[in-house]
């Protein structure tokens, strides 16, 4: 883990994208083997840990950060050297913050991503209103964890250490408000719904970098806390879970009904990533085998999906000069070896075999019901929406005839070779998803 941070450190000062692009490429396939020796929790330091959750999550935004490089054509063509060192940067804030093995660390790194997103979003988004999106992130954030820095002050006090693995074999007691302020800057950035406003506004005013890396890696920091505090916090999580369980069901048919009025393509995405995570954190909330391993597999299975989409939206957007479902027809007859990749991913964000998004919702379904069966009426409602937005998604701006007929350039192999290395991992590992079950 060492070596990864290491690497990390040392493709900073590269001055061409493509040498930053291949070296983390390298690293990646260096770094994948460890997912075979990461069943266990290993304290490699006094303030790194590494297990197989942290260890897929790392592997997880070395390869988003790769795709950003592939997909941010634009971008890099005039300014090359500051995005990659911003990009950089938020990568070596998520490694360490999956890897911290002190809570204060943790916060502390978990609060510096919101530095490079913001930047992101202020310095290459589209709009004007990205000074509003990117005010909405850093104040809702912060405003959240706020209480979960008070609560750790409380747990130091009360245990004398911020330690994580002497932490899980103590198991602090404390009360259900007290687990609410540790659980609330997590599930602002999950984004539970009631706490999710800031990310439509911050996806539709990011650029196709700021969008892949806040839906695939972002996202699962709040995730990766939750199943974090889980082992800590057991027994007073356990009284908000039936709270926290209906709020989340009742977001994802509210979510699901949003994304079927929606006329944005890359709201309608942003929406979805909304609707999936409410499905993840039902299932974490049960605290059951199948739950958790479930979340894991959807965290990995909706970072690949989301992004991709994002990515397939700005090429879009880039060929007709406009999101809006109403006006994008006919792309079939225009584009079509790329509705093929938006039949693929809009197919996949569906949860159709053989995908990775299939075993994690089945798995999220079976804790859930295990749970009470007086579930099954919500999750019938979430299945079903959620592939009727699949279906209009991919339907609306692919048929009917394009309100122009003029000459567009065809996206890029590049372009391809970014959409590609999101489907090929999506669909692959459904064969090995035995490693996902090695997590506890």
């Amino acid at each position: 883990m060492m070596m990864l941070i290491f690497t990390s450190l040392m493709t900073l000062p590269l001055s061409s994208w493509k040498m930053t692009t291949t070296t983390l490429s390298l690293l990646l396939l260096l770094s994948f083997p460890q997912i075979y020796y990461s069943t266990s929790l290993k304290v490699s330091h006094s303030l790194l840990m590494q297990d197989l959750m942290s260890t897929t999550l790392i592997l997880l935004s070395l390869l988003i950060t790769i795709l950003m490089f592939l997909s941010s054509t634009k971008i890099l063509k005039k300014e090359n050297k500051l995005f990659s060192l911003i990009s950089l940067f938020l990568l070596l804030f998520l490694i360490l913050s999956f890897t911290s093995s002190n809570l204060m660390m943790f916060y502390i790194f978990f609060e510096a991503t919101i530095i490079p997103t913001f930047l992101i979003i202020t310095l290459w988004g589209a709009q004007p209103e990205r000074l509003s999106a990117s005010l909405y992130l850093v104040f809702y954030t912060l405003g959240a964890s706020l209480p979960f820095l008070v609560a750790l002050m409380l747990m130091m006090k009360s245990s004398e250490s911020l330690f994580f693995p002497y932490l899980s074999l103590l198991s602090p007691k404390t009360n259900s408000f007290w687990a609410l302020l540790f659980l609330l800057a997590f599930l602002v950035k999950l984004p539970m719904f009631l706490t999710h406003l800031w990310l439509p506004k911050a996806h539709v005013e990011a650029p196709v970098a700021g969008s892949m890396i806040l839906a695939a890696v972002l996202l699962k920091l709040g995730s990766y806390g939750i199943l974090r505090m889980s082992s800590l916090l057991y027994s007073s999580m356990k009284l908000l879970s039936p709270i926290l369980m209906s709020i989340s069901l009742l977001g994802g048919i509210l979510t699901s009904l949003i994304c079927i009025l929606q006329t944005d393509m890359k709201s309608l995405v942003a929406y979805s990533s909304v609707c999936h995570m409410s499905l993840m954190l039902s299932g974490a909330m049960t605290f059951s085998c199948w739950g958790l391993l479930g979340s894991l597999s959807m965290m990995i299975s909706h970072g690949l999906c989301s992004s991709a989409l994002f990515c397939l939206v700005t090429l879009f957007y880039d060929r007709t000069h406009t999101r809006s479902m109403l006006l994008t027809r006919g792309m079939l007859s225009l584009f079509p070896s790329m509705i093929l990749w938006w039949f693929m991913m809009s197919a996949n964000n569906m949860a159709a075999p053989p995908s990775m998004n299939l075993f994690s919702e089945i798995s999220l379904m079976i804790s859930v019901l295990a749970w009470t069966p007086s579930t099954l009426i919500p999750i019938m409602l979430i299945s079903f929406l959620s592939a009727t937005y699949c279906i209009l998604l991919f339907s609306t701006p692919s048929h009917g005839h394009p309100w122009e007929n003029l000459s567009q350039p065809t996206p890029s192999a590049r372009d391809f070779l970014s959409i590609f290395l999101h489907w090929l991992p999506l669909n692959l590992l459904i064969i090995k998803m035995d490693l996902m079950m090695l997590w506890t």
